[in-house]
């Protein structure tokens, strides 16, 4: 139905073959950067044979074919606004944005009252670590935080500073954990928030939330957690832990991009200041008109989620075993980083000692996997998450996200391993380092001359 009445639009509507001449100009231009032929795929410079093995999951997931199937209908029949009250579309659209609602409050057993639609996951974060403190700036003057935090809350926090705000950054453990006590002796009576991450996007460590929720609660200090890569992959219940605001995200549980959700406590209340102007919507929190689509989308892929949990959880935890153990039985010098322990399994951040990163994920064409965050992997320095664990340079340099998903398969697995080793077995020899090593050299003992 939506590809007939497309056709029809395109060969009566003016404006849209005016469009569809513009896309076609533009498509033109894309094409002299990339172009799929017989012989594979080239784009920005690369050639592959073909698309490559997914497995960046932590970076986004691929929309579950089931969520998009109920979004659908919000693009095509029941397209109303959510806040029109006037009529039908409206009414519709409202019912499916409610139920949406309750389904993300229920994966983290809170009341549909206190769940907050955003754009996603960093909207969130800016509203809970901005919106607090303004909201209490006449009383509470201090944040404190990680180091191994997103850059979304690192980045509000130098924002609060800039204001006159104090932020305390507190380190981590070399299995990147931070220390509950180190966070008791940081409070102070105008300590205004605490926020750590629940789980880590770069190395997939799991902080002791509840631990430190149950803290702040007798402290009597807000506690906000970032559960974006918690979410649908570890069990999480608001009222065990005691969080005060979380921070989640659509696409990082096979949802749609562009929605998000921030879970605001009712009892005892967390007040915010908005981040946003407009017209009121979600209790004045956050303006803007709901994107239904997106909402039902989010609110499928935590259903979903919920239901599916437990099974995923088994799959991807032998997905990851079979992983490290193949590619640990043909290299040595390989390195987990972060806790082996307190870590989602679906996270398996690795370094190869004796090669250089960037020419290992240039080398690995045929797999998608990233060397950190997807929102600073453009840049060439290393890692500032496994800096703050305290891992060499050298070794930080050469760090590899591997990110196993609901839709990673053995095959794709035992073909990662495969090409992971032959590229690393490819660098090494072409490493004097490496050579050295085999030859029983203590590379850390040598004195480089200065030229």
């Amino acid at each position: 139905m939506a590809s007939r009445l497309l056709q029809t639009l395109k060969t009566t509507s003016p404006t849209c073959r005016l469009l569809s001449h513009l896309s076609t100009a533009t498509a033109a231009v894309a094409a002299k950067e990339s172009y799929e032929d017989a012989d594979g795929i080239s784009m920005k410079g690369v050639k592959i044979s073909g698309r490559p093995l997914y497995l960046d999951v932590q970076a986004t997931s691929p929309v579950d074919p089931r969520v998009l199937d109920a979004m659908l209908p919000y693009y095509l029949s029941s397209f109303g606004n959510p806040h029109s009250r006037t009529h039908l579309y409206g009414w519709e659209s409202e019912l499916a944005v409610e139920k949406a609602r309750a389904q993300v409050a229920a994966l983290i057993n809170a009341s549909p009252k206190e769940i907050v639609f955003t754009s996603g996951a960093t909207e969130s974060n800016n509203i809970s670590v901005k919106g607090v403190m303004h909201f209490y700036k006449d009383k509470k003057r201090h944040v404190i935080t990680t180091q191994t935090e997103h850059k979304c809350v690192l980045d509000s926090c130098r924002h609060l500073q800039q204001e006159g705000f104090e932020v305390t950054y507190l380190p981590v453990g070399s299995d990147g954990i931070v220390d509950i006590d180190q966070i008791r002796s940081a409070i102070r009576p105008d300590t205004g928030l605490v926020s750590v991450m629940a789980v880590n996007n770069e190395i997939g460590v799991i902080q002791p939330i509840e631990e430190i929720g149950k803290m702040c609660k007798e402290l009597g200090v807000p506690f906000h957690t970032d559960a974006a890569q918690a979410l649908g992959k570890i069990p999480i219940d608001v009222e065990k832990m005691n969080v005060s605001l979380m921070s989640l995200s659509g696409h990082k549980i096979y949802g749609p991009k562009g929605v998000g959700a921030l879970y605001m406590r009712r009892r005892p209340r967390i007040r915010v200041e908005p981040q946003m102007n407009g017209g009121g919507q979600e209790r004045g929190i956050r303006s803007g008109t709901v994107p239904t689509p997106l909402v039902v989308g989010m609110g499928a892929a935590c259903e979903l989620a919920m239901k599916e949990m437990e099974y995923d959880d088994e799959r991807i935890t032998a997905l990851q075993k079979r992983l490290l153990n193949g590619i640990n039985a043909k290299l040595d010098g390989v390195v987990v980083n972060g806790s082996r322990e307190r870590r989602y399994a679906g996270n398996l951040n690795l370094s190869f000692a004796y090669v250089e990163g960037e020419s290992l994920l240039m080398g690995l064409k045929e797999v998608a996997v990233s060397s950190g965050s997807a929102c600073t992997s453009a840049s060439l320095e290393p890692s500032y998450v496994l800096r703050a664990l305290g891992v060499d340079e050298d070794m930080a340099h050469t760090s590899i996200r591997f990110g196993i998903g609901r839709f990673t398969t053995d095959a794709e697995i035992d073909r990662a391993v495969e090409l992971t080793v032959q590229q690393v077995e490819k660098l090494r020899e072409m490493s004097p380092l490496y050579e050295m090593v085999k030859e029983g050299i203590d590379i850390k003992s040598i004195q480089w001359a200065q030229h």
